[in-house]
């Protein structure tokens, strides 16, 4: 067990000891209710599990190390911090381990920290997952079948036969299906590529017929297709990170490789030429679908789709992004969230409305 002491720590293979109720240690004692990220409250006492992600051993102003890590469930992530750790506390467990920790939240330049006391890893078979995942396999099924209906709107033609080859990939679309589609800042969880991609198709099918000159069909598989590279860029399994690919080259890049695969083995397949021009406007929008240079993106939107794309593909990740950030600050009293810098501003929760939890996105009537 890691603690904040400075005393002699057992290493990654020591075996932990079992904590009260995590099913090693004979009958499980009834406990209080676990309380999610969002219904933590500042200056509150914590002692429960969590999942560890994003773990590091950094140095303070004054070079003595403190392990930070984010500990996160289905609700959302707080950031965990243990002051004068050791390479032995980082070692102890590994990011996408549940873990048990001990501490008390606190306020720190305007956002919820959880200073710790303790962590150790735990048997992930006296966990309940649920807990832990935003979507489980009937929502992501449920959401696939949403994306299979939505993407058989398109036309028979050269795009309908695009999709159905990226579609055919188990291994892509496996990726595809559990991948999320960011480390921290929008749709990072299990399945939160798909979530995003479901959504963007959605608001496609609605505001494209709202401007004729825009080629629906086009604007659709280039929706899909505009993050196909996180498939590569993140890593999923344990915890979220970035592939030696995905720093290398990032989502962009690993887009635009998939779409040519994909291209050249529906040639192959068919004994026809893929549309040069539709080719070239799918790889625009791949390229542009940040909008601007200081965003990430090597060209500006410069079709009709592309600009379409880019602003709806804005809107999502902005709004979740704030629906995330509103729901994991629940707990904090008064009507306003903390200052958030990054965005510039705090936001407006409301007085005295009661907050939910709500259940994963549904499929939109047609």
């Amino acid at each position: 067990m890691a603690t904040g002491q400075g005393e002699s720590r057992p290493g990654h293979d020591a075996e932990p000891r079992p904590a009260p109720g995590d099913g090693r240690g004979g009958a499980r004692r009834p406990g209080p209710r676990r309380r999610r990220v969002s219904e933590l409250p500042p200056q509150g006492s914590v002692e429960q599990v969590f999942r560890a992600t994003h773990k590091q051993l950094r140095p303070n102003r004054n070079g003595q190390l403190f392990l930070q890590v984010e500990l996160a469930d289905r609700s959302g992530s707080i950031t965990g911090r243990l002051w004068n750790a050791s390479a032995a506390d980082y070692d102890a467990f590994e990011d996408g381990d549940y873990v048990r920790v001990e501490g008390t939240t606190q306020l720190y330049s305007g956002a919820l920290q959880l200073i710790l006391t303790s962590i150790a890893r735990v048997d992930p078979r006296s966990v309940d997952e649920s807990e832990f995942l935003v979507l489980g396999p009937a929502d992501i099924a449920r959401l696939d079948d949403e994306l299979a209906a939505l993407l058989a709107t398109v036309a028979p033609g050269a795009l309908a036969d695009l999709v159905a080859e990226v579609r055919a990939d188990g291994h892509l679309m496996t990726a595809f299906l559990r991948s999320p589609a960011g480390v921290k800042q929008h749709h990072a969880h299990v399945g939160g590529l798909l979530v995003h991609v479901v959504t963007l198709l959605r608001l496609v099918d609605r505001v494209a017929p709202l401007y004729p000159a825009v080629d629906r069909d086009l604007l659709l598989v280039g929706a899909f297709l505009h993050d196909i590279g996180k498939t590569v860029e993140l890593e999923s399994e344990r915890g979220f990170s970035y592939t030696d690919a995905g720093q290398l080259l990032g989502h962009v890049v690993l887009g635009l490789e998939i779409l040519e695969e994909k291209i050249q083995a529906l040639q192959e397949r068919s004994g026809a030429e893929f549309d040069p021009a539709t080719a070239l406007r799918l790889k625009h929008m791949i390229v542009s679908h940040h909008g601007e240079y200081e965003y990430g993106a090597p060209r500006l939107p410069m079709t009709l789709e592309a600009v379409l794309l880019h602003q709806l593909d804005a809107l999502d990740a902005r709004l979740a992004g704030i629906v995330q950030l509103l729901d994991s600050e629940a707990a904090l009293d008064g009507g306003w969230t903390q200052y958030h810098q990054q965005l510039g501003r705090k936001f407006f929760r409301g007085r005295g409305e009661q907050r939910v939890d709500k259940a994963p996105p549904g499929p939109l009537s047609r």
